[in-house]
């Protein structure tokens, strides 16, 4: 973490877009631009919780779709449509947590072309310890009023929807 700014750049992006006779586009400019740095705190935040036990969050959420399965298994095609990630950037993700000994990859039983991740005992362990370590240092103590949760969740599922990210 870093000292504190004097003033608030987001704030300075609106007057910059209102100042060049941008005045439609200040205020959503500095909504985008909040909602990026907000992502990159909240991100920085988690990695360093998950740091101790050697994952980034991509990883952390491959562990965590596996352990909330009924089986802590499933086909890897399905895996990257739920956390919405190209079949590169999840291919990646598995092959660092296979290598540590986290998940495996076995031949799905009816389809020859599709591959099973499937969540080891350690992997079980790890997704446990690290969901604790987040829920107890990010996710119950983001900063946020439990009503701006609320508000915020909603706000950014009607953007999601519209957006196409999902068609409820």
């Amino acid at each position: 973490m870093h000292d504190p700014l004097a003033k608030d750049p987001i704030a300075e992006v609106r007057r910059n877009w209102e100042r060049h006779g941008w005045e439609s586009a200040a205020a959503p400019a500095a909504a985008v631009t909040a909602i990026m740095r907000t992502q990159q705190i909240l991100l920085g935040r988690a990695q360093e919780i998950l740091k101790p036990f050697k994952l980034t969050f991509a990883r952390y959420e491959v562990l965590s779709l596996l352990s909330f399965s009924r089986e802590n298994r499933m086909p890897m095609n399905k895996a990257s449509k739920l956390l919405q990630v190209h079949p590169t950037s999840i291919t990646n993700a598995v092959d660092r947590l296979e290598s540590a000994g986290l998940v495996q990859r076995q031949p799905h039983e009816s389809d020859r072309r599709a591959m099973l991740l499937v969540l080891t005992p350690e992997g079980t362990q790890v997704a446990e310890r690290a969901t604790k370590a987040l829920n107890e240092q990010l996710f119950e103590s983001t900063g946020f009023e439990e009503a701006e949760i609320e508000d915020l969740n909603a706000i950014l599922a009607r953007f999601r929807r519209r957006a196409g990210d999902f068609a409820d």
